[in-house]
């Protein structure tokens, strides 16, 4: 289910991990591993990879898993756990984090990324080094980022991001993105699930003349995911009508950022949602719904998984926590870092999307972390049209959660390893090597302290960008501890990564979302009555 990523590297590609190479590393924390020098840090050349002990022993923590909590050690050796149980006795070899009173869970799985990605005229800024740095910081220990295809071309786009992987310093998998459709795309659906681990694909309903695909496109995707075995994704607004809702903005001489929030309002969001999951029935597939930002979008998946439709909702934790009332403000660039989409609603579709994911109606919480600076953001400081969309979210997800969810008394503990990560690895069909404390499970873990304090600021994260959506958000719940793949790579507030050192975690196709759909398409067909048998008259 898995393979590092084996090339030659080129000089140019050489080049490129050299000034990549970062670790961060304390005095403080030189007992858990390999200490460097004072002074390095991103873009200079590191001191040694972020290897530190095999054997890791987590001491007296509450560990928990998506349905059970208990007060045990964890035993880690050579990337797997080997022991989850009460009072493990190890030797001297082995590096000793004691988690008592503090929660020892599965790191966060985040199911929506984009490192590297170019739009809009320009690339993120956060690629598979920085980004993947920033979410290990944040508690994050894997990640699936979308791949987009090279002129409609899956094995371009494929190839394409597996070399801008090669930085990565943590877990990582593949979604794609399908933008045309024809009979080499279709046959390229089979390779990306058969050969390259792909389980999932994207449809994007907006951005009209870029990568927007229409239903009769959409229905032929389906039908495609459904005889694979993959996930069929929608990015849900109508494209159509986004469009003439800008064009009607700028008609009414509304050019600012709070003109991309006017023109793709909740109701565009609602509608594609409906569109997107009568096609998915029609089809009878499973369907994945992106980025839930609205109520309208929201009580569209409510009522087709009430109907016993297998829909699954992800809202994002820009639109758990923020409301859209920074993008009127008169500063541009502090309104245009808001912008995305579909866009942050109103104030009261945070709460009711919070609402939604606490008792079971969205399942998992994402961060579309599509990171563009101040600079980049001006692209569109005449025309909302052309700012970049997207906002941060990957290193401050497990944090934000955590303190409007749990803290508020929201969900439990459990429900928010089920939200964070478990339900991720199970619906990409990865767990329980991923999303679990198992005996047998990759060490991806955290450290969490529930009694200890965050406060989110461009000053101190670890991305590249110059702002952040979240700035000044404060809360309890803090990730003090992350263990990727049985390395610590966070721990007294530094980071231990470098790149090369992440790999890439093949999806098989068949996720439990498909069990028994045959079944159904079987009762379906004897249900139709038909062909019916009629004489022909003769006379």
């Amino acid at each position: 289910m898995e393979s590092r990523l084996a090339v030659n590297l080129s000089p140019a590609l050489l080049l490129l991990l050299l000034l990549h190479l970062s670790i961060f590393v304390s005095p403080a924390a030189s007992e858990f591993g390999q200490s460097c020098d004072a002074g390095v840090g991103y873009g200079e050349p590191a001191c040694g990879a972020s290897e530190g002990s095999s054997k890791i022993l987590i001491k007296g923590g509450t560990v928990v898993n998506a349905h059970h909590q208990e007060v045990a050690d964890v035993y880690v050796e050579d990337g797997k756990i080997v022991a989850v149980k009460p009072n493990i006795k190890v030797g001297d070899d082995v590096t000793v984090l004691d988690a008592t009173g503090k929660y020892v869970m599965p790191g966060g799985i985040d199911p929506h990324t984009h490192l590297a990605f170019e739009f809009m005229g320009t690339q993120t800024l956060d690629d598979f080094f920085t980004g993947q740095a920033a979410a290990l910081a944040g508690g994050t220990t894997m990640h699936i980022d979308f791949v987009i295809p090279v002129k409609g071309s899956l094995i371009a786009g494929i190839e394409a991001y597996e070399k801008k992987a090669m930085i990565s310093c943590m877990d990582y998998g593949f979604h794609m993105a399908i933008t045309k459709w024809d009979d080499d795309v279709s046959r390229e659906m089979e390779v990306m699930v058969n050969e390259k681990g792909i389980n999932s694909f994207k449809f994007f309903m907006a951005y009209k003349g870029a990568l927007m695909i229409n239903d009769e496109l959409l229905l032929q995707g389906f039908k495609r995911c459904k005889s694979l075995g993959a996930l069929a994704m929608v990015h849900a607004e109508n494209g159509d009508a986004v469009v003439e809702g800008q064009n009607r903005m700028i008609e009414l001489g509304i050019t600012g950022p709070e003109g991309h929030a006017l023109s793709r309002p909740a109701v565009l969001e609602g509608e594609a949602t409906a569109r997107a999951i009568r096609l998915a029935a029609f089809v009878n597939t499973p369907l994945y719904v992106v980025h839930v930002m609205s109520i309208d979008a929201m009580e569209e998946i409510a009522k087709a998984r009430q109907s016993g439709q297998r829909v699954i909702g992800e809202p994002v934790v820009a639109g758990l926590v923020l409301d859209d009332s920074k993008l009127w403000d008169p500063d541009f660039i502090t309104a245009a870092k808001y912008v995305m989409s579909p866009p942050i609603r109103a104030a009261g579709h945070d709460k009711a999307l919070q609402a939604a994911l606490s008792t079971g109606i969205l399942q998992l919480v994402g961060t579309d972390h599509c990171a563009f600076n101040s600079t980049q953001k001006s692209l569109g400081i005449d025309d909302f049209r052309n700012i970049p969309n997207g906002v941060n979210g990957i290193e401050e997800r497990m944090h934000l959660v955590w303190d409007t969810m749990v803290e508020s008394g929201k969900i439990s503990v459990s429900d928010y390893v089920q939200i964070t990560s478990t339900e991720c690895a199970r619906i990409f069909n990865i767990y329980p090597r991923k999303g679990a404390i198992f005996v047998g499970s990759d060490a991806d873990i955290i450290i969490l302290n529930p009694n200890s304090s965050f406060e989110i600021s461009a000053r101190s994260h670890h991305s590249r960008l110059d702002t952040n959506v979240f700035e000044g958000k404060r809360g309890k719940g803090k990730v003090e501890v992350t263990i990727a793949g049985g390395r610590i790579v966070w721990i007294n507030g530094e980071l231990k990564v470098a790149p090369g050192s992440g790999k890439y975690v093949k999806m098989p196709p068949f996720s439990y979302l498909f069990q028994g759909m045959d079944k159904a398409d079987a009762a379906h067909l004897s249900s139709l009555r038909a062909p019916v048998k009629r004489q022909i008259s003769t006379a």
